[in-house]
Formats: C-alpha cells, structure tokens, sequence
C-alpha cells in the first residue's frame, strides 16, 4: 500500500516533539519557545552563494570579522556581546606575503562594485564594455599610460596592494580604489599581448578558520534574520521574556537577511530559540559558512 505524501512527510508538531525529546527538554517553557518560534512566518531567503564576479566587495564580506569593533554587535547585556565577539573573531584570519616580482597579469579582481549593478567573471569581460572601451589601448605606449594614470608611481615601482580570500577562490584582487576601468582595460591588454608587467606587490590573505567555524557552531547558533522580525512581537517576547542571551551583527547587505542572530547553545531557552528558527526557515549562517570555497594558498602560474 502507498503511503500518502503528508504520511511520508513528518508533520510540524511531530518534528518539534522529536527535537524537544532530542534536545531534552523537559521543562513546559523551553518547549514552549521551541513551538512558538518554529510557527514563526518571516520572509526568509537563502544566503548569497559568491559568484564569479571581479569585483570584491560583492562577495560576503567576511573580512570585516577579522578587525570588528565591540560595538558592531549590539544587545542588551554586555557580557553576552562580549562573548559573541570573541566568537566571531575567531573565524577570520588575515596574513600579508610580500612578493617582490608580481607579474601584474595574474590579478583578476578589484575592488569597490560595478556602476551598473552587472556581474562580470574576468577582466576581459568587464573590459569590453563602453566605460572600459573608453580607455582605448592600441598601442604600447597607450598601455603605459593608461596604467601609470591608474598607478601613478608605477615607473617608479611601488610595491601594489592585493588581496585575497579562500572564500572567493584563487581569484587576486587589486586593492586600489580608483580607475578601476582603467586598470581593467590595461591588464586585459597586457594579456592579450602577452606584456610581461610586473611589480612589488604586498598580498593580503584572508582565510576562513574552520576550527574558529567548528568553536562557533559548538556555542552558537547564528541565524540570518530578516529586519521585520525586530517589528514582530512574538519574536521580540520570545527573547526578551525568556532572558535570552543574544547578540546582533549587521554583515549582509541582503535587505532580506539583513543581521545575523546569534544564539548561545548553553543556554536552554536560547538553544530552543534557535532550533525553532530552524524549523521556520531561519537560513543558518554556520552552515553556510562550511559551505564556502576554501583555498590553501596564493596560486601561481600562468596569467589568465
């Protein structure tokens, strides 16, 4: 006999009873977090997968963990902040390479964000377009130019700023924040023509600490929610009534994930919060984060 789909499918209320079994809760008021919080109707969305894109600062910006100041976080006990803040500085580290010879063909990236909201995977994409043809390189000479108008001292060969980071991929970002389009045209020039141009360059690398990511997950749950939840007051009652210790962080720039909710998991009624976000779709920024790409070193080889 086939069973019908809402037999195969567990029920909400038999899902809340197996994580409230699960999680040993016994008491009538943690359960009762749990319930309410999983019956929770926000207009969640998933968090931004990176794309291909040559621009770094539309990727997460996970950098800003590394250098984040106490009062980024905000709540209402200090202790708890403090807390959530040591957490979160754990997961990001940043180390700077200097490289005396860095063949400037292998950068793929800038900074800032595109004027026109586009996406664009390589330089040489963004190069063909108007704000980039305007540049008009045909020639050595207009090459140099072009790029000593974007590296003012670069015959004098000062060292360039680049960054990097394991969540983004290989891709080499030049941290200059202007000429961007002037920049791009030279470089994929320089490809095109097989230009071996290269200067000293100081690489910062950023990297997720997975162990910093396994230490976080073990204490917290960190959830993105979206900014009419602090409007609902079901969910402000449910942390203010029970106590809970929280911490707010605004990361994303997804207006529909706009901060992310750390939960302490120590705490009985903050874990059921937690979990019953979960249940309601609360994405979990945890697992997003294990999900991101992770590269173990600057690549080198042949430019793009």
């Amino acid at each position: 006999m086939t069973m019908s789909l809402s037999e195969q499918v567990p029920s909400l209320t038999s899902r809340i009873a197996n994580l409230a079994q699960r999680l040993k809760l016994t008491g009538k008021t943690p359960r009762l977090v749990l319930e309410r919080a999983s019956r929770l109707q926000f207009a969640f969305e998933p968090l931004p997968e990176p794309q291909p894109n040559i621009f770094w600062h539309e990727g997460p910006p996970l950098q800003h963990l590394v250098d984040l100041p106490r009062g980024a976080l905000s709540g209402p006990v200090q202790e708890d902040k403090a807390r959530a803040h040591l957490a979160l500085t754990r997961l990001v580290t940043k180390v700077s390479e200097f490289h005396p010879e860095f063949d400037l063909r292998q950068i793929d990236g800038l900074s800032g964000q595109p004027l026109d909201g586009r996406t664009y995977p390589t330089f040489e994409a963004f190069a063909a377009t108007p704000v980039c043809r305007k540049v008009r390189i045909i020639s050595y000479r207009d090459f140099t130019r072009a790029l000593t108008h974007a590296l003012p001292r670069f015959e004098q060969k000062e060292t360039i700023q680049l960054r990097q980071a394991s969540w983004l991929g290989e891709r080499i970002y030049w941290a200059g924040e202007q000429h961007s389009a002037t920049f791009a045209a030279a470089i994929a020039y320089a490809r095109r023509r097989g230009l071996d141009t290269a200067l000293p360059a100081e690489l910062t690398d950023y990297r997720l600490d997975l162990a910093g990511v396994q230490a976080l997950q073990a204490a917290y749950h960190v959830l993105a929610m979206p900014a009419s939840a602090w409007d609902d007051p079901v969910f402000v009652g449910l942390l203010l009534d029970g106590q809970v210790p929280y911490a707010r962080l605004t990361l994303l720039r997804n207006t529909s994930n706009s901060e992310l909710l750390l939960l302490e998991k120590g705490h009985v009624a903050a874990n059921a919060l937690g979990e019953g976000l979960k249940l309601a779709g609360s994405p979990d920024a945890i697992t997003y984060l294990k999900s991101l790409p992770q590269i173990t070193r600057f690549r080198r080889g042949s430019p793009l």
